[in-house]
Formats: structure tokens, sequence, C-alpha cells
């Protein structure tokens, strides 16, 4: 029997957490130590839907799913996003694959019978290759609810098997930048999973990506307080748990790129990313996450890399394999209410005009395509998952 509770979040679940995760479909956003710095610094209003298997002598926690309660605008209407907060890229619930079925069934469910949930329910970058995805499409033709997709993309994903470029012309440019860059004297890789060091680590990044172009635009994390605030407690309670890192590309002891990596069950994130100006040439960004992905797969413990990055990203470039991800919309109850069609045409609107800037850039000269570029590896490089965002958060200015 699956029982479904809905509670804030919660650090005493811990355990459990880690049980599931070695078994179930990898997010590390709905950790609940993540969690729980969004809800400390008042980041989010966050719900957790946990299911349990009730045993003859014990429950046991076969799924979770973090959802936002949040409004664009006062008296627009409430909707569950299941983004729990920004700064996250994976709305997919953490869910056992033996009871994939019967736990998103009673997760739909209790989100239609909690009057204190919106049932207008909003998933931005939901992993469709996952069994939830399959799962909910089940329900959904059940009841007879047709979602609202949104948006289709493929974000570059790599597996221990499948995925790293090993020839070609990419693979031959990292090799002329790292034996360029080894020109310029001793140069490492440091990943110190240690919390104190990560945290130490993640102060060198934030100053970095502060000092880049998204600081001149204001859209560094330090940029903002509130941003600042949460990462920081983000990164360390995630640190605390090993569930997160700092890998610092260096040059004679000076730091060319940062790589914020955090982990979930066999899963690793490249979450973030800055690089020094100094050493743009060299393309050390692209460098440190190509050394930090055999890095990874050396060990026995990753299995596969999410990169939380956009479909054109310069990881697109670096690995051949792709996850397919859909932004979708749907309301629980099974009808089309006001807040759903308000919702519906403001997500329809904002789709529209991403495509026209999307198209707009592209025909925009060479010349003009980035400010800050490095190589020639095409892209100028961006903090992973920027251009997957939930369009609400947004808006708001987080």
């Amino acid at each position: 029997m699956i029982t479904v509770t809905i509670d804030s979040p919660r650090l005493d679940i811990a355990p459990q957490w880690d049980e599931l995760a070695r078994r179930a479909s990898s997010n590390v956003f709905m950790h609940p130590a993540a969690l729980a710095a969004a809800v400390s610094t008042d980041f989010a209003d966050i719900r957790v839907l946990l299911a349990w298997e009730q045993g003859a002598s014990q429950r046991r926690l076969v799924g979770v799913w973090a959802l936002q309660v949040r409004r664009v605008v006062p008296l627009w209407p409430r909707v569950s996003e299941a983004l729990p907060y920004n700064y996250a890229f994976l709305s997919t619930p953490v869910v056992d694959p033996a009871f994939a079925d019967q736990v998103i069934a009673a997760f739909l469910a209790a989100i239609e019978q909690d009057p204190l949930m919106p049932d207008v329910f909003s998933l931005t970058s939901f992993d469709a290759e996952c069994p939830s995805y399959a799962a909910m499409s089940r329900w959904l033709a059940a009841r007879g609810i047709e979602p609202l997709i949104l948006a289709t993309s493929s974000r570059p994903f790599v597996t221990r098997e499948f995925g790293v470029k090993r020839s070609g012309s990419t693979r031959k440019k990292l090799r002329q930048d790292w034996n360029r860059l080894a020109g310029l004297g001793a140069v490492d890789v440091v990943n110190d999973r240690s919390p104190g060091a990560v945290c130490h680590a993640f102060e060198t990044f934030l100053a970095m990506e502060k000092a880049s172009w998204k600081g001149e635009r204001g859209t560094a994390v330090l940029s903002d307080v509130g941003d600042a605030a949460f990462t920081r407690r983000l990164v360390q309670n995630l640190a605390d748990r090993q569930a997160c890192s700092v890998a610092l590309l260096q040059v004679n002891g000076e730091v060319a790129a940062a790589q914020v990596l955090m982990y979930c069950g066999p899963t690793a994130y490249t979450w973030k990313t800055a690089y020094n100006a100094q050493f743009a040439r060299y393309s050390p960004g692209h460098l440190l996450v190509d050394k930090v992905t055999d890095q990874l797969f050396a060990g026995p413990e990753i299995e596969a890399i999410n990169s939380c990055a956009a479909e054109d990203s310069f990881m697109a470039q670096l690995w051949a394999g792709r996850r397919t991800m859909l932004d979708m919309l749907f309301d629980v109850s099974g009808t089309k209410s006001l807040g759903y069609r308000m919702e519906a045409g403001r997500l329809l609107g904002y789709h529209f005009l991403r495509r026209l800037r999307h198209r707009f850039r592209q025909r925009r000269p060479a010349s003009s395509a980035s400010k800050a570029p490095q190589g020639t590896l095409a892209k100028p490089e961006k903090e992973a998952g920027a251009a997957l965002r939930s369009p609400a958060k947004a808006e708001v200015g987080r």
C-alpha cells in the first residue's frame, strides 16, 4: 500500500533519502538538504510530497517530489511548480522504479485532494526518459487529461558507457588548448570534497563569476543578496553530506576556471561554471569539464553526468549523449480552470517570445555573438542550465 504525506522540507528523512537515491531516478535538487537551504533562507515556499510503502512491520520511502507554490504577480492564480526553487534545473520526482505507477498516481491524487495545493501543475525541465514520465502519461491518459507541451529540448548527458567524444575536431581542439595552457606552467585539477574546501572553492567561483560578463549584466549570483545567501547555504548543506564539490583548474596555483558539481546516487551534475577571462583563449571551462568527466568516471561511484545545460551549450560540443526534456502544463482536476487558461496563455507567450529571441540571435553576425569568447569552440561559456530557468521565477527577478 502506498500512502503520501505533504509537509515542509524535513532533514530527518536524509537516511531514507540516501537509500532511495541509490535505486531511484536521480534528482539532486530534491535532496532534503537542498530543500532545507531554500526554506531556511526564505528563498521559496516548498511543499514536499513523500510516498511511503507500508509493509508488514515498517514503512519505506519510495518517492519524493518537492514542489514550489508560487504566483507570478499579486492576484495571479497560484501554481504548483515542480522546480522547487530557482537554480534547480530538473523537476522530475525521485521515485523507486518498482513503484512508479503507484507513486505517481498517489502524488497527483494527493495534490488534487489537498486544498492548499493548486491544481494547476507546471513542470519545467522534466526528464521525458525516466520511468516517472511514462507513469504520469498513463495516469493522464486514464483521466482523459491532455497536457499542454510547451517545449521539447535535448539536454547534454553522458554515461560511463556512452557520450564522451574521444575523436574529431573538438577533441583535437581540447588537446591543443591543454598543451598551450600547460606551456604557461604547472596545470592541475583540484576537486577536494571536504566541506571546508568546498565552501572556500565556492567563494572563488562566486568572485570569478561576479568579475565576468554576468557581473556586468547583473546576473551573477552575487548580484542579488538573496541569491547569494541561498546558494551559499545550498552548497554548504550539500557539502556537509558529500553531495557537492567545486572543481578548480589551476595554472601555477592561479584559478583559471571553476565548476560546481552536485551528486545524487550514481549521477553527478555540472551545476554552474565560471572562468578567468585572462585565460579565455585557452577555453579553460571546456578543459575543466572534460578533465572532470574523466575523473568522475575513473571512480566506481558515478555512472552518469547531467549537464543541467541547454542543448546549444558548450557541453553539447564535448558530449554526444542527450536526454529529452519537456516543459508542460496540466490541471490535475481534469478541468481547464480559469487559472489554468491564464497560466497557459502566459507560458505560451513566454515560449513564443523566447523562440523569436533565439532566431534573432542566430541571425546576428558572428563578430557580435560573444562578449568574452573562449578559444574557438563556438559559443561563450554560460552558467550551466541558464536557458532552462523557470519562466515564472525568471520574471520575478530570481
